[in-house]
This record gives structure tokens, C-alpha cells and sequence, in this order.
């Protein structure tokens, strides 16, 4: 595939926001939006980026893929909830182009690959940002996003290396890898701990996810949670790239998340204030059926993820 001219952003929440800040400072970069008010602001106003980098982008904009012309790749930045909806309004649409999936959790590739042949590049993106507006996101959090082919239907990987260039030239972090299940595994198993606990307990991802000192001290859960999801990784032929637990500690140890008093609001915990559905069935759940493949207990990730859906099924409740 030859060099990458122009992006399509599809969702532009925090996330979306940063690519569409950054990239759109370097290549042609387009927007598909859900609303439209949303993509006439895009258009009218471009997108503004403060924070750990001070930007101002140029876009275009629509609800539909049809007006945004050919692209060389697909940036699909929606939580995993809204792949399906998302990408099926995508095919039939931009058959040269591939596609960049920063989804948490396991098996969004599955299906977005139903929808197109588009070849995939899975990631994992740890950066994160505010959005104050639909034109304006605080990038906050400036870590890398790392990528990798898909096993079953990747992007050629030197197509991987030139996203992870282009990435890198806007301002933003990336990291490319042939294998990227070693690094996939090693964020799920802290994500699944660490989000469905924070949404249990309503609390931030503060220095109370790493103590250990006492008996009633929440980092024992933490850490027996993680050693779960680490021996079904070890079953399933993953070796690790990274510790969660030591993932952990050095995100609350070093103010990544923030101090105790505010700490950092997981993605799951947000979602269980706003009484939204929570990816729980992909960053959770998915742990649970891989131990179901492996044949070995998950009684840690199988009493959360049903905690979390028993948290959803809550809400349309009368009290």
C-alpha cells in the first residue's frame, strides 16, 4: 500500500478528538460523525487541541461516509460498544483503505471483518484526553498506542510501520509490533481489574488500587484479580509484555491517574454514573470465555463481569 494521504476519524469522542487534532494538522483528514450539528462544527470551526500539545486543525465533516471521498486509512476510535453500528455504516464504503481499531478489550476485529475486506491493524492506545466540546479535547495523558496486524486478516506490516510514523510525526506516541497479542493481553488484564473494580466501588484509579498492607486493603483484590487474568493468558499461549500489577503500581505511584483526592475516572466507572451500557462483554467478559476455551476457573472475572451486568440491568428498575 503506498504512502497514507488521507484519514477517516470514525468517532470523535476524547479519543477521536486526538487523532483528528493531530493528524489533521499533517494529512487530509475527515471526520464521520454521528450528529449533525456535530460535523457542521467540525467544518465550520476545525478542531482545537490544548493541553500537552497546541493545535488547531482544519477537517471535513459528515453523517455520511459517502460525501467524505476515498481514504488510505480508517481510524475507528468508538468505545467497543459501537463497532457494530459504526463499521456497518461503513460497507460497502472506502474499499483501498485500512483500518486502525483503538477499541479496549478482545474481538472487535471478528466484527468489523464481517462488514468489509478491509485489512485490520489492531491497537491499544493508553493515551487519554478531555473533550470539553465537539470542537476542542485536552490531551492529557501522552502515552503510546500500540499496533500490530490483525493474525487472521492484517495490514501488511510495513503498512503498520507507516501508521506508527505518521502517528508519531503529529505529535501523538505510537508503537508497532509484528505480534501485538503480548501487549493486547497486558492492557485487557489491567483494564478488566482495574475498570470493573473502580465501577464496583465508585471509586477513581487512585493509590488504593496498589496497597497491600492491610487486610481490607482493595490492592489485594487488584492483584488477585490480575494473577487470574495472567495464568489465562498463560493457558491460552500469551506470554505477557508487560506486568498489569507493575502497570499498575506505576500509574498510581507516578500521578498518571492523579492523587487520591480525584484520581483518574475509568472509562467503566464513567459509563456506571451515566447509567450507560459499559464494555464489560468485551474487556471482562472476553477474559471469561478465553478461560472457558483454556478449560481452567475464572471466579474472580466471572463474579466482576456479572456484578457489572447486574449493575446495568439496575437502572430500569423503578426504586
Amino acid at each position: 500500500m503506498s504512502s497514507i494521504e488521507r484519514v477517516c476519524i470514525v468517532g470523535a469522542g476524547a479519543i477521536g478528538s486526538l487523532f483528528i487534532g493531530h493528524l489533521g494538522t499533517l494529512v487530509e483528514t475527515t471526520v464521520l460523525t454521528r450528529r449533525e450539528s456535530h460535523a457542521n462544527d467540525l467544518n465550520e470551526h476545525g478542531l482545537r487541541v490544548s493541553g500537552k500539545s497546541t493545535l488547531h486543525a482544519r477537517v471535513t465533516a459528515s453523517t455520511s461516509p459517502g460525501d467524505l471521498g476515498e481514504v488510505d486509512l480508517i481510524i475507528l476510535a468508538t468505545k467497543a460498544t459501537a463497532v457494530e453500528a459504526s463499521i456497518s455504516a461503513l460497507e460497502g464504503h472506502f474499499p483501498g483503505a485500512a483500518i486502525l481499531l483503538v477499541q479496549n478489550g478482545l474481538g472487535c476485529e471478528e466484527v468489523v471483518h464481517r462488514y468489509g475486506n478491509w485489512p485490520i491493524i489492531s491497537g491499544v492506545t493508553f493515551m487519554s484526553g478531555v473533550r470539553h466540546s465537539d470542537i476542542h479535547v485536552e490531551y492529557e495523558l501522552d502515552t503510546s498506542t500500540w499496533m500490530g496486524p490483525w493474525a487472521e486478516h492484517g495490514a501488511d506490516y510495513d503498512f503498520v510501520e507507516q501508521v506508527e510514523a505518521l502517528i508519531n510525526r503529529s505529535g501523538l506516541k505510537a508503537e508497532a509490533y509484528r505480534d501485538l497479542l503480548p501487549h493486547q493481553w497486558s492492557k485487557l488484564i489491567f483494564n478488566s481489574a482495574v475498570n470493573t473494580i473502580s465501577a464496583i466501588t465508585d471509586l477513581p484509579h487512585i493509590k488504593s488500587f496498589a496497597r497491600q498492607d492491610e487486610l481490607s486493603d482493595l490492592g489485594h483484590l487488584v492483584f488477585d484479580m490480575m494473577a487470574e487474568g495472567k495464568a489465562i493468558a498463560e493457558a491460552r499461549g500469551v506470554t505477557l509484555a508487560d506486568n498489569p500489577w507493575e502497570m499498575n503500581v506505576k500509574a498510581v505511584s507516578h500521578g498518571s491517574t492523579g492523587d487520591d483526592e480525584y484520581g483518574h475516572i475509568t472509562s467503566m466507572l464513567d459509563d456506571v454514573r451515566n447509567k450507560r451500557l459499559t464494555e464489560v462483554d468485551w474487556i471482562t467478559g472476553s477474559i471469561v470465555r478465553e478461560a472457558q476455551r483454556a478449560g481452567i476457573p475464572a471466579p474472580y472475572h466471572e463474579t466482576m463481569y456479572r456484578l457489572i451486568k447486574a449493575h446495568e440491568t439496575s437502572w430500569d428498575r423503578k426504586h
